[in-house]
């Protein structure tokens, strides 16, 4: 059994365990709320639970173990992509969570930092807490509320934060020795914010034309571009192909195979973690005969201009200086989205679609399910209209 002791204004809970006595406080100056913590503890302990009582585990070490577990169970992007996340809810607290390069974008300034600022300067809103078990739904959702409020963060990038918290205290109550109050997730009780539908910014085959030849005179980026919108590839998959990965002697017009690799002791995989083949289409292999890969020793197919695997930013950042001379403004999320769009306006079924990108079925038919009206045509069909109503079936289209 056990019993209550005050000590100042706080309540604590004693019994004995293994012939020792053992203390908890629980947290209320409530006499009322301690005498229910108290007799919810003995239920479960008469129920058989070894540990019925919240963990307190330090809020940097459940991070860093976290971070740990992430690290070799998903791709080096997706890791960074949970970190910057995580950092931007807690800040730098552990090993984990720290900044570890100080490498500038090209053409950034030279600024002084001061020492020890970093997170700080920018006086962000940090969820703030001793222990994981004391973060609260209403703590969340209150740092949620006011980084969108700050940042102007749009539903979706709101909802990511979300998500991250989500999975990080499944995974601590799950296999991190975690035990949190009431046995519950608190980010599972803050509600999602509304997102909008997808809007997506894709080129006519007129702007296609007028985006290529804006490039005539640059012919690697010309066919990197031409990658883009004829094979639907991402950024990062483009800049990591090598010249085996771009085969024109495969099927009819040839073959690019995004796939696993290593190259330089460096370890790449696909967004999904699953290679696909995309066929060449006539279009692309002009532009692809066109161009001539520079040797290297990596056998990248397409080099940076210190002759390394280009980066992706970096690429960006010279692709959107060409256009800017062309008065373009279109971006490799653009041209792959072409792809996509294309192919669904020209009939193809979403799940070719998604197999030719890598993407699932689901988030095609959220992006390029609009652009597929021809097919619901046949679905609205039943019934007969009244016979004094007169109406005309158009003719089907010829040629």
């Amino acid at each position: 059994m056990a019993g209550l002791l005050k000590r100042g204004k706080k309540y604590y809970m004693v019994w004995r365990e293994g012939g020792k006595q053992k203390r908890r406080s629980l947290g209320t100056e409530s006499l009322q709320l301690a005498r229910e913590k108290n007799r919810q503890f003995e239920s479960k302990k008469m129920a058989g639970h070894t540990n019925p009582l919240p963990t307190k585990t330090p809020l940097p070490d459940i991070l860093d173990k976290y971070v740990g577990y992430i690290t070799p169970r998903k791709s080096p992007k997706s890791v960074q992509t949970d970190v910057y996340y995580l950092r931007g809810v807690f800040g730098g607290i552990c090993g984990g969570l720290r900044v570890t390069s100080l490498k500038r974008k090209r053409g950034a300034s030279k600024k002084k930092v001061p020492k020890g600022s970093g997170d700080a300067r920018r006086n962000m809103p940090k969820i703030e807490a001793k222990s994981l078990e004391e973060i609260t739904t209403a703590q969340i959702s209150e740092f949620v509320s006011e980084i969108v409020r700050i940042k102007g963060l749009a539903p979706k990038t709101a909802n990511h934060n979300i998500k991250i918290l989500r999975r990080l205290f499944n995974w601590a109550m799950e296999e991190g020795g975690v035990k949190m109050p009431e046995d519950k997730n608190p980010a599972n009780k803050v509600k999602l914010y509304k997102e909008k539908a997808c809007e997506i910014s894709f080129l006519t085959l007129g702007q296609i034309t007028e985006q290529l030849d804006a490039l005539d005179e640059y012919h690697q980026y010309q066919a990197m571009v031409a990658v883009c919108i004829y094979a639907g590839i991402r950024r990062e998959e483009l800049l990591w192909l090598t010249i085996p990965d771009v085969d024109l002697n495969a099927g009819q017009n040839g073959m690019i195979r995004v796939r696993a690799k290593t190259v330089n002791n460096e370890s790449w995989d696909p967004k999904t973690g699953i290679n696909r083949a995309i066929p060449i289409s006539r279009a692309l292999r002009a532009y692809l005969e066109r161009y001539k890969p520079r040797p290297s020793e990596a056998n990248w197919f397409f080099l940076s201009p210190k002759g390394k695997r280009y980066n992706p930013d970096n690429f960006s950042s010279d692709l959107a200086r060409i256009n800017k001379q062309m008065s373009l403004k279109w971006s490799c999320l653009d041209f792959r989205h072409t792809f996509g769009s294309h192919l669904a306006m020209a009939g193809q079924s979403l799940y070719k679609i998604s197999a030719l990108m890598g993407n699932s079925p689901e988030i095609c038919r959220k992006h390029y399910a609009a652009l597929m009206p021809e097919e619901m045509f046949d679905v609205v069909e039943f019934g007969m209209a009244p016979a004094h109503l007169k109406y005309s079936v158009r003719p089907a289209k010829t040629g």
